[in-house]
């Protein structure tokens, strides 16, 4: 029997630290006022021109873990796991958590980033396992996991506005042509198709880690060529359905259908099996910090290995291991950490510069990245309109942006009050490098105005409620999978372990997504583990 979500108000509204809050008073005569903020720019700046001084002193690890992110978190908890104790992790940020951090104001949390992790597959044991771990996962019920309700996202979670009123859902359904209903019939039954399809080697078509997945040639062949033109292979050019799938496409990827792999297109659909066994597979878990509520637990459990602050900016053989040079923001000076074995769980284009060739070649030249601009908008009451009622996923048809996430939604408040909603905005119309110089250029009163006009034409109920807007700058948000790079030469080789050096990030896969960083983080400790010969249990089979 499947537990009622809606009658647990009252425990909810703890876990959301969800306290009335007086309403917020407004800045007199003037726009709200607000922050622009995001990865240390300064710190990523002084790596790519390499300005640090030489070492002065010398410490010694067991195992090196470079980058906080979900990759580098994950390794620590990895070979923690293991009863590893000998270990570092260092992160160039004061805190961990890479693009799933979140963040906290007087009304309440919220995300910076990633916001959601859907229901695990089967084969996704390793995620599994955690949830398990941090009691998201409460037991099991016939081999399938059972998850605290409270976790799982809240009713209503997905809503559409489109012709002027909001609807249920994120695909149009009133007043579509035969045409746009034929193509959005048929291309859902090829997806489903592909989710159920299994290789000729047995494995999944598409799976998640996406290393499991079947490398029949067909379906590697997808790869070769864009979504877009897959689509138009098909004929399907119906307006909704392509408007749909561009939504999606920049919702994961960042990147529009017509940059994005055809295997990544269809991946998106067909790749998610989730099974439990009180909650339906295709539910999402999410909290008020989005997955800056793993991130944070994690490092809470790791906090006693952690370095933060630390600008990694050379890796070096030394002996039979590796030299870490790391500049330290807050004492103004460089150390050497010396390791038996390292994990790099950095974005290519950072490894590519840190990485002495004496030690590995390393080369980030197939690697794109899209930049976000996401920002948390603190409003004096919630968002309402026409139609259907605020969720917690809220898109418009007609906007660039992808609408907002209401970050207070898992509280279920008995009460309209004060609130923050997270919108998000990746900058796919332009290139990458072009899109990166407009996110940093652009000043903050001209992304205070971009925001708060794009999130009064979805509400004008919003009129006068919008208190502050603080804007968080992704430079490099995401990998893009771009035709020819996921199962191209460049990715498969950039993942291949350098012992005493193991790789770990989510740009190895070709997809930022939770599951994948992690993983790349877990593969990555017990390949460390396996070559100095400590004894582990897998987390991954």
């Amino acid at each position: 029997m499947k537990d009622d979500r809606r009658g647990l108000i009252d425990r909810r509204a703890v876990l959301a630290g969800g306290a009335a809050l007086p309403a917020l008073s407004g800045c007199a005569g003037g726009d709200p006022p607000g922050s622009l903020s995001g990865a240390d720019v300064r710190r990523g700046h002084a790596l790519r021109d390499k300005r640090f001084p030489e070492p002065t002193a010398v410490r010694e690890t067991g195992i090196a873990v470079i980058g906080g992110g979900v990759a580098g978190l994950t390794a620590a908890w990895t070979l923690a796991e293991a009863g590893v104790s000998d270990m570092r992790l260092v992160e160039l940020e004061n805190r961990t958590g890479g693009n799933a951090r979140g963040g906290r104001n007087a009304v309440g949390a919220f995300p910076l980033g990633a916001h959601y992790l859907p229901i695990p597959n089967a084969e996704t044991r390793g995620v599994l396992r955690l949830l398990e771990r941090l009691g998201i996962v409460t037991g099991w019920d016939g081999g399938r996991p059972v998850f605290d309700p409270y976790q799982v996202v809240s009713d209503p979670d997905e809503r559409l506005l489109h012709l002027g009123r909001w609807q249920e859902g994120l695909v149009p359904t009133l007043g579509l042509p035969a045409a746009d209903r034929t193509d959005l019939d048929a291309f859902f039954a090829a997806m489903a198709a592909y989710r159920d399809r299994k290789g000729a080697d047995g494995q999944p078509a598409f799976a998640i880690p996406m290393e499991l997945s079947s490398r029949d040639a067909d379906l590697l062949a997808l790869d070769a060529f864009s979504f877009a033109a897959w689509l138009d292979a098909r004929g399907w050019r119906t307006p909704t359905l392509r408007a749909h799938l561009r939504y999606c496409c920049r919702d994961d990827y960042g990147t529009e259908p017509e940059q994005v792999s055809a295997w990544a297109g269809i991946h998106y659909f067909a790749g998610r099996r989730g099974i439990a066994a009180n909650v339906a597979g295709d539910a999402v878990l999410t909290w008020p910090e989005g997955n800056g509520r793993l991130t944070g637990r994690m490092a809470q459990a790791l906090r006693a290995h952690i370095d933060g602050a630390r600008t990694a900016f050379r890796v070096a053989p030394h002996g039979d291991g590796v030299a870490v040079d790391l500049y330290d923001a807050r004492a103004r000076r460089s150390e050497r950490l010396v390791a038996r074995a390292a994990v790099l769980a950095v974005p290519r284009f950072v490894a590519a510069r840190i990485v002495d060739p004496a030690l590995a070649a390393v080369s980030a030249d197939a690697f794109t990245y899209a930049p976000w601009a996401v920002a948390n908008v603190t409003l004096d009451r919630p968002p309402a309109g026409s139609g259907f009622g605020l969720a917690w996923d809220n898109v418009s048809w007609t906007s660039e942006s992808l609408g907002y996430v209401d970050a207070g939604h898992q509280s279920l408040r008995a009460a309209a009050g004060p609130t923050v909603i997270t919108w998000y905005m990746p900058l796919s119309a332009a290139a990458p490098a072009d899109a990166r110089r407009l996110l940093l250029q652009r000043p903050l009163t001209e992304w205070e105005r971009v925001v708060r006009e794009d999130l009064l034409t979805m509400n004008p109920d919003l009129s006068g409620a919008i208190r502050r807007i603080d804007v968080w700058r992704w430079g490099h948000a995401m990998i893009r999978p771009v035709p020819g790079f996921l199962w191209g030469e460049a990715r498969v080789e950039a993942a291949r372990a350098r012992p005493p050096l193991f790789f770990a990030h989510s740009d190895l896969s070709g997809l930022s997504v939770f599951e994948e960083a992690h993983y790349r983080g877990a593969a990555a400790a017990e390949g460390a583990m396996r070559w100095l010969g400590l004894p582990h249990r897998s987390s991954l089979t």
